[in-house]
């Protein structure tokens, strides 16, 4: 007789059903106000037409110790073939075999006011099937903009923060070896102008939208130059009006070192792939009642072999004997009483041993039920 189990989830192998139960008590708000901070106005805002550009290019990085692209990357010999002809050597594609280059994607940052000669960081990620660009070293690459121009050329040998060990069919590896940067790699061939003579007002936008935190930077920023000049346009930009001649980065300096009064919002970050929480510090919890149980239900199928007698006509047949295990776990309950804070929480739910995986239901269903006052952000 031969006997087989199979875990079924919800038809397939296991169902675990796990709930969780609010019940909301009819108690008073607790809330002192919204938490206020003091930060820089730097710290949260940005001038309108200052801002980073994303450059990228395509080039091959060559030097690697047998751990490039294979022959099924046709891509790579191409490229390696071209940059030949133009050094005045012809060889045809089809006819290289080597497997010490790679070709990759280079992307770098371009910072605002940078001027031709300043050099950048770059990042290289492998386009092909390379093993690992350890040891490698890039060629001379040209970075595009938005616009197709050309803003900067990275060169370099490359640094890995990875391995990658293969021995005899066996395999080790640490971090991404196909992903490597060269640090200053890139040196700015043209920069991109920000112009900041000739306008009558500058744009402040606040990283987070909030039109309390907008009037605080305005009045803040009022208070500092001594006149006003500071006005609210929306939630997120604070328009500031220039004088006739005046020194715009100077103005600049002086405002970004204003120390301001801020609300961010209350959040709570919910990551449902990797089973992480964070749950902000200004997350206003209200009088609550938890209950948390567990109900799991198994059901495991035997599979019997049903073997005629001798000399008789029939047939061998797996007869399947299924068998349900139900099991009710005990609720557990966690109250939050009036004044409780997210510490208060995190700890009940660590004390009836709830996992990562509960606290996000539990969340979910508390936001649902009007007990938690925050803005849930589902990654």
């Amino acid at each position: 007789m031969r006997s087989r189990n199979r875990q079924l989830n919800y038809g397939a192998a296991m169902l675990r059903i796990t709930f969780a139960l609010l019940m909301v008590t009819a108690l008073g708000l607790w809330a002192e106000g919204p938490l206020q901070r003091e930060a820089r106005i730097k710290d949260i805002a940005t001038v309108q037409g200052i801002r980073d550009n994303q450059l990228v290019g395509y080039g091959i990085v060559v030097g690697l110790h047998g751990t490039g692209d294979s022959q099924q990357t046709g891509f790579s010999t191409q490229t390696l073939a071209s940059m030949l002809l133009r050094m005045g050597v012809s060889v045809p594609a089809t006819g290289i075999r080597v497997q010490n280059l790679a070709a990759v994607f280079v992307s770098a940052t371009l910072p605002p006011f940078a001027r031709p000669g300043a050099k950048i960081d770059i990042t290289a990620s492998s386009a092909g099937d390379a093993g690992s660009l350890e040891g490698g070293v890039l060629l001379m690459t040209p970075l595009y903009g938005a616009d197709g121009k050309i803003y900067a050329q990275a060169q370099g040998p490359l640094v890995v923060g990875g391995y990658s060990i293969s021995v005899n069919g066996n395999t080790k590896q640490f971090n991404h070896p196909t992903t490597a940067r060269v640090p200053l790699g890139a040196m700015v061939e043209m920069g991109i102008p920000v112009l900041l003579t000739g306008a009558d007002s500058v744009l402040l936008l606040l990283n987070e939208d909030d039109f309390k935190s907008a009037e605080a930077v305005a009045a803040g920023i009022d208070k500092e130059l001594s006149r006003g000049v500071a006005r609210v346009v929306d939630s997120r930009t604070v328009e500031i009006h220039l004088s006739p001649g005046e020194d715009v980065p100077e103005l600049l300096a002086r405002v970004e070192a204003i120390e301001v009064p801020f609300y961010p919002h209350a959040k709570v970050i919910v990551n449902e792939r990797t089973g992480t929480v964070v749950i902000g510090g200004s997350v206003v919890l209200q009088p609550v009642s938890i209950l948390h149980g567990g109900f799991s239900v198994n059901i495991v199928t035997e599979f019997q072999v049903s073997q005629p007698g001798p000399f008789s006509s029939g047939t061998t047949e797996n007869v399947p004997q299924t068998r349900v295990d139900a099991r009710d776990k005990p609720v557990n309950r966690i109250e939050l009483k009036q004044g409780a804070t997210v510490d208060d929480l995190v700890r009940s739910l660590q004390t009836i041993g709830a996992s990562a995986r509960d606290v996000i239901s539990i969340l979910q269903a508390m936001k649902s039920a009007g007990a938690l006052e925050a803005e849930m952000e589902v990654q």
